[in-house]
Order: C-alpha cells, then sequence, then structure tokens
C-alpha cells in the first residue's frame, strides 16, 4: 500500500522550505509586480543568486543532485513536497545546484565541461527538441547535422526553448540519419554558444521567457556528441518525463496560497451588510476548490511515490499533470471572481498567476497530449482503471 507518512527528518526540510518562502521570497511579489508592469524582470538574476546563496548557506542544495555530486540526493515524494511549498509565491524561485538528468549521461570530459560548472552554477544550459513544426510531435523535428571528418554542422531552427537566452551551452537534437527515423537517426550534441547559435527571446503572457535557437551551419566536434550517435530520443524522452509531477506540485502550491486569498477576501468583503463568505455561491467555490485540490494532492504524490519506489509513473504522471493543469485554471478563476474587480486589477497578484498557471496546460505536454497517453495506456491493456495496484 501506498505509505506517505514523513520522518522527522522530512518534515524539518519541509518546514524549513515553508519558512523559507514565508519570510524570503512572498516578500518580493510587490517590487517583482511593480518591476513587471514596468516591463522589467520580476526579480533580478542578482536577487536569484542571493536567495539561493542564502538558501546554500543552510544546506539547501541540488535538491535532487546525488550526494556524491554535492547534492541532497532527495527523493521524489520530498521533492514534490517542497515543489509545492515553492509554489506558494508566483515568483520561479528554484534552489541551485541541479543539472539536467540526461547530462548524467556524460562521459568523463564532457562532465568536467559541462555537467559540474552547470551543479555549480557556472554554467547555463538549456534544452532545445521543440521546433516550429514540432512542439508535441517530437519525432517530426527537421534540424540536421550533417558529418564532415571530426566535425558535425548543424543547421535548424529550434522554439519555446527554456533559458534559452541565458544559456551558454545547449543540448540540441538533430537529425544524424533520416533513413533510420527517430529511433536510430536522431542524436544529442552538447554546443556551446560561442559556436555560432543565436536565440531571441519569445514575449510571452507571463514571466516565463522562452527562447527561439537559430544554428546556421554551426560546427561541433564529435566528441560533443551527448551519450550514442543516434540514440537521441531517448534521451529526450527521458528529459522530458524526468519529473512532470512537479509541474502540478507547483500548481498546488499556487491553489493553495490563492484559496486561502479568496477566503480572507470571503470573510471580509460586505455586501447587502453581511460578508459575502455568507453566499452559498461563494461557499461553493471554496468547497469545490478545497476538493480539488485535496484530489490534486494525492495524484502528485501517488505519482512521486511510485517514482521512489522504481513503479513506471509515467500514467500517474500525466493523470497529475492534466488535472492539475485544469484545475488549477479552474481555481484561479473562481479565485479571481470572488475578489470582483479587484482580482482583475495588477494591485493583486491574482491576475498574475492567472496568467501563469494557464501555461501548465502546454507547458511539457499539453492536455491534448495527456488525454492521448491515458487513453492509449489504457486501451492498450498497459494500465488500468483500478491504478497501479489493480
Amino acid at each position: 500500500m501506498v505509505d506517505l507518512a514523513l520522518s522527522d527528518e522530512e518534515k524539518e526540510i519541509r518546514a524549513w522550505v515553508r519558512t523559507f518562502v514565508t519570510k524570503e521570497i512572498i516578500p518580493l511579489e510587490p517590487e517583482a509586480l511593480a518591476r513587471e508592469r514596468r516591463g522589467e524582470r520580476g526579480v533580478p538574476p542578482e536577487e536569484m543568486k542571493r536567495l539561493q546563496d542564502l538558501a546554500r548557506s543552510s544546506g539547501f542544495f541540488g535538491i535532487q543532485t546525488p550526494v556524491d555530486h554535492g547534492g541532497m540526493g532527495l527523493g521524489a515524494v520530498l521533492t514534490a513536497l517542497i515543489e509545492i511549498e515553492l509554489g506558494r509565491s508566483f515568483i520561479q524561485f528554484k534552489f541551485g545546484g541541479d543539472a539536467d538528468n540526461i547530462l548524467y549521461d556524460a562521459n568523463e570530459a564532457q562532465q568536467e565541461a559541462y555537467l559540474l560548472p552547470t551543479i555549480e552554477g557556472t554554467r547555463k544550459s538549456c534544452f532545445a527538441i521543440t521546433e516550429p513544426g514540432a512542439g508535441s510531435d517530437a519525432r517530426a523535428i527537421r534540424t540536421s547535422a550533417r558529418r564532415e571528418g571530426d566535425e558535425w554542422v548543424i543547421n535548424g531552427e529550434k522554439t519555446f526553448i527554456t533559458g534559452g537566452t541565458e544559456a551558454d551551452f545547449v543540448m540540441v537534437f538533430a537529425v544524424t540519419d533520416k533513413a533510420k527515423g527517430a529511433d536510430g537517426g536522431v542524436t544529442c550534441f552538447l554546443v556551446d554558444r560561442d559556436r555560432g547559435w543565436t536565440s531571441a527571446q519569445i514575449d510571452t503572457m507571463g514571466e516565463w521567457g522562452p527562447a527561439s535557437l537559430v544554428f546556421k551551419d554551426v560546427r561541433v566536434p564529435h566528441d560533443h556528441i551527448l551519450g550514442e550517435e543516434g540514440l537521441g530520443f531517448a534521451l529526450a524522452m527521458r528529459w522530458i518525463g524526468r519529473g512532470r509531477y512537479l509541474l502540478p506540485a507547483r500548481a498546488l502550491g499556487a491553489c493553495e496560497r490563492l484559496v486561502e486569498m479568496a477566503m480572507e477576501q470571503a470573510r471580509n468583503r460586505v455586501t447587502f451588510g453581511e460578508p459575502i463568505a455568507e453566499r452559498q455561491a461563494i461557499q461553493w467555490m471554496i468547497a469545490d476548490s478545497a476538493v480539488e485540490i485535496e484530489a490534486l494532492r494525492w495524484l502528485v504524490l501517488a505519482a512521486a511515490w511510485q517514482v521512489d519506489h522504481g513503479i513506471d509513473s509515467r500514467q500517474s504522471q500525466s493523470m497529475a499533470k492534466l488535472y492539475g493543469g485544469v484545475k488549477a485554471n479552474e481555481i484561479v478563476d473562481r479565485v479571481l471572481q470572488i475578489h470582483g474587480g479587484m482580482g482583475y486589477t495588477r494591485e493583486l497578484p491574482v491576475e498574475r498567476w492567472y496568467r501563469e498557471l494557464r501555461l501548465l496546460r502546454i507547458y511539457e505536454g499539453t492536455d491534448e497530449i495527456q488525454r492521448r497517453t491515458i487513453a492509449r495506456n489504457l486501451l492498450k491493456g498497459h494500465s488500468s482503471v483500478r491504478g497501479h495496484l489493480g
């Protein structure tokens, strides 16, 4: 049976993060909103670095990074609980000391040049597989790499790449043998920015600032292949599925705080002689949100528990991702409605969350892709409606 009882140490870790968010991150929100209204980054990089250094001084560095690489090596359930606490602010803070999971496939020389500096924070990476014509259908990528002696020449364009404007190297996926298709003809390359690829930020309705990347005759040495030639697609799928449960976990934290704000507003807002908290319509909004928050909590933690126990969690993660995205958007809409006109203004963070949470239904697998995955697994007998214990 699923056992989610936390040890005293785990409770202490969660409590520390909760305090850190309350004392250090949430107080930054008013200024972050003001900066965004001026067209600036909500939290400047130097402030984010200060927070990361402060957390590191208390031992919070590399949440899931293995201990032998200097991290905490925490499991999936505890990581999810930490993400829930971080989600209580719209400021996209993350602890330092992490690196993309597929970078651990790097050889010794590549680890020295890319993995270890990324963990330490002296280098920044980005993951580039999405293209203008290959979003959810990752197998349709057209970026190509042809070999010339000991070098590969890469040509193509990537889009909606997280961290693309800040990264100094990219893990880019390109077709190296069209005849073999995705399962044997796609390769991942580690390409430094000074090799010649360029980036341009894409403006979005939220703080997320992805980039488009252009590769025009970019040359990279053969020994910069990550993993094995032709086997890049498997790496890409492993990166994409590395922790899908963490996205709805952060949304869960947002929903908790948003509903708390809504209840406070409902108690204090008086119309026709009594608080709107006495209105049945408001009570139902709060009740429905509470039920959905609790359901999402168990979807997220069940998926994380499966990860910790080596159980195939792809179905559970897709369910958590789908439900979390849909319900987070419904909940923030209710919260805005409870706040009325003030919720629609930029005086409060509600509209900021309204824009931010909309991304969850697109980012790292759209709702439609999650439904497709869930249905196929059920129809093909890979999963059961009785769950993993069925």
